[in-house]
């Protein structure tokens, strides 16, 4: 352990805290890092000083998509214990910049920058009661203070592919001393935690216990029911399309042929989901459609006349929308990975993504119950597409299939916090 320790302080953290800040001057996501982390010990111990509980319950995410599968655990705990204190903090921007009103959390903040004196001041400032890391971002030095200070520590939604990097020479010895500083290791699979064996660590207990993501997007898809995004008007006599997430390389193969099936289906409704919003890129897609389709803003949709399209001008509205869809295209799988399908699987829709879907064991599953369809190009696309369009029967059993794939592993929740609560100290309030 002390040679890791001297090994990552001497050499891995000077050569990161340098790349980091070089990297800011060419990326504008990584300079709001740093100016985030400016006064953060100062803000932290103001924020500290006014938490209403001794009980605190810290939880780190990378960035927002991670912070998802804390919230069911998050929300869970402040039903059973109103007055605990939440602590939540990110690595990124994004996932910061996403989550800092977030009302269930009492405190939301950056992670320092992973420095031994940095991180050993953090604690002394939250003095939690337990750390939960969630998913995979485990900085050493937070794992080593942690384990300095005695606090129970746990990764939430714990993944390791067989293959890892972190499987290889070296770097094996590094992370079997690293994991060994953990309370408990809860995985999403018995394969995550035979990987995790792999390392041979002994003191974890590591234990499958699911993936809060399903329980995350089952809560979204209750308060989803309630948003009226759309008015009847719009939607009634429809068979809708939700592309989401969809980025220029799902445009590219999506748009042509939804232009095409236009012509002889006049009840097809596209909605249009772009990962990223910004005025560029949607001046670009208008340009695109002009010609070719009848389409409006979802901004402007008070003026509906019947468009064919609707374009999706700003962001959180994804989810929501799913429910009026008859079929759902995931993007991301024609760019670099694909997005998140237990969104629209909740729904009972039937789901379509392109060939880049390794990086999400749920799509893969999702294909092999014919929940969901891969198409490696345009003409595939059309063929499935324009199936699940026309062929009511297949449509419904494909949509059953995805529903049935989120029932059937709801739960990790509840099995989580029966680790984690022994740990706690209030005792739930008398009923």
């Amino acid at each position: 352990m002390i040679f890791w320790k001297i090994l990552y302080n001497i050499i891995i953290v000077p050569v990161m805290w340098i790349g980091f800040h070089l990297a800011g001057v060419f990326n504008e996501k990584i300079r709001r890092g740093i100016a985030g982390r400016k006064s953060l010990f100062a803000t932290l111990e103001r924020r500290a000083a006014q938490l209403p509980s001794q009980t605190r319950l810290w939880f780190h995410a990378s960035s927002l998509g991670e912070f998802e599968q804390a919230k069911p655990i998050i929300a869970e705990l402040k039903k059973t214990y109103p007055d605990i204190s939440i602590i939540a903090t990110f690595f990124s921007p994004s996932g910061y910049e996403h989550s800092k009103n977030y009302k269930l959390a009492d405190i939301i903040s950056y992670l320092p920058f992973d420095t031994h004196r940095s991180t050993n001041k953090f604690i002394s400032i939250l003095q939690p009661t337990a750390a939960i890391m969630v998913r995979y971002d485990t900085w050493p030095n937070v794992i080593w203070a942690l384990k300095k200070n005695a606090v129970p520590t746990f990764i939430a939604n714990a993944t390791m592919k067989k293959n890892s990097s972190r499987k290889f020479p070296v770097l094996r010895q590094f992370h079997h001393a690293l994991y060994n500083c953990f309370t408990h290791i809860l995985t999403v699979s018995e394969n995550d935690k035979a990987s995790f064996a792999d390392f041979g660590i002994a003191a974890p207990l590591v234990s499958a216990i699911g993936d809060t993501r399903f329980d995350q997007v089952m809560m979204r898809s209750i308060e989803a029911q309630k948003k009226n995004l759309l008015p009847a008007s719009v939607t009634a006599g429809k068979k809708i399309l939700v592309v989401g997430q969809s980025w220029e390389a799902d445009e590219e193969i999506i748009l042509p042929v939804v232009f095409k099936l236009q012509e002889h289906m006049p009840e097809l409704l596209t909605i249009l989901v772009p990962h990223e919003p910004t005025v560029e890129h949607l001046e670009e897609l208008e340009y695109q459609l002009s010609g070719n389709s009848s389409f409006i803003r979802f901004s402007d949709l008070n003026e509906f006349r019947n468009e064919r399209i609707i374009l999706i001008d700003s962001v959180g509205v994804l989810v929501p929308l799913y429910r009026y869809a008859h079929i759902a295209y995931v993007g991301g799988s024609f760019h670099q990975g694909i997005h998140n399908v237990l969104e629209p699987a909740v729904f009972s829709l039937p789901i379509i993504f392109g060939p880049k879907h390794d990086n999400s064991q749920e799509a893969i599953a999702l294909a092999k119950r014919k929940a969901a369809f891969v198409v490696e190009d345009d003409k595939q696309f059309y063929r499935i597409l324009r199936t699940l369009l026309e062929d009511e029967s297949v449509r419904t059993c494909a949509g059953n299939n995805a529903k049935a794939f989120v029932d059937e592993n709801v739960g990790a929740t509840p099995r989580f916090l029966a680790y984690l609560t022994p740990f706690l100290n209030p005792e739930p309030p008398q009923k």
